[in-house]
Formats: structure tokens, sequence, C-alpha cells
């Protein structure tokens, strides 16, 4: 089965035969989490870089952000069996799909974010695919935790 998360949102899985699948990364971050002995898989997709720019709304939609979304889905990882200390993430998108300027470069702001979020929860990253000016979807397998990226066409594996 293939689980899709949308925009402001995470899931998480634990069947072997699953993927979890995630659409138009443009400035958006994707972060996949997985745990290698206990196979379960989860992906975030947030839009926006931290939710101190509106409480009230990361109360309702703590996905849309970087900090509130990935404590949301550790939890969700962590009620499904797996164990913080052998999680493995990669991180694909952060691009610049506008030509505003840098003042408000919401894709570099969503990767600066998220790296700090993983850091200030003590997960290692092992991969990234962020910046640029083009969109991603991005999937893991529940399996083997494989992560792929499809980008202009073509699908390429994020190796750790």
């Amino acid at each position: 089965m293939q689980h899709v998360v949308n925009i402001s949102d995470a899931k998480v899985a634990t069947n072997p035969e699953d993927s979890i699948i995630t659409y138009s990364l443009g400035s958006c971050i994707g972060v996949t989490l997985y745990d290698p002995a206990k196979k379960i898989a989860g992906l975030l997709h947030f839009q926006l870089p931290n939710s101190s720019t509106d409480l009230a709304k990361a109360q309702t939609c703590p996905f849309m952000f970087g900090d509130t979304g990935l404590v949301k889905l550790l939890e969700m990882m962590m009620s499904a069996g797996a164990d913080k200390k052998r999680l493995r993430c990669k991180i694909a998108g952060g691009a610049k799909m506008l030509e505003t300027g840098t003042t408000f470069d919401i894709g570099k702001r969503n990767h600066l974010s998220i790296r700090k979020a993983l850091w200030q929860a003590g997960i290692l990253l092992d991969g990234e695919d962020c910046g640029g000016s083009i969109p991603r979807t991005m999937s893991i397998q529940v399996g083997t935790g494989d992560v792929l990226l499809k980008r202009s066409g073509q699908v390429v594996s994020m190796a750790a």
C-alpha cells in the first residue's frame, strides 16, 4: 500500500510492503525517519519553518511547521515502536520557487529550520537534497528504508 502525505501532513507506516510518498516539495521540506531494526518509516511534509509565527495555527496544524511537525512525527514514530537512537533521517526540498530576492527565501529558511530542529532533537542527518529551483517528489520504502526522489522526471536514490 502507498500512503500519501499531503502538504502540512505526516504519516508513519510499519508494514514492510508499504511505502510513503509526498509530492510537490517546492519550498516545502520532506523529512523521512526510519528505524532499520523495527522497519518503521515516517514522512513529514511541512511548509513553514517555525511555529512561533502563528502559535494558534501550530496547535491545530502542527505539521505545517518544521519545529512542531518534527516533534509530532517523532511522537508518532515512538508510539509505533521506533527507538530514537536508531533513527535514520533524510530531507529534501527547500527550493527557491520564486524570484523575489532574498528577503523571503522560504525554502532556505525551511532548510535551516529543520536542520536546527533535528540537531535539537539529537537526530543526525544521513542525507539531504535541498535547494535549487526544482520541485521534488519523495518516497520511502518501509521494508528497506530506501528513500527515492523524483526531480525533473528522473528518479534517484538518496543513498546513505
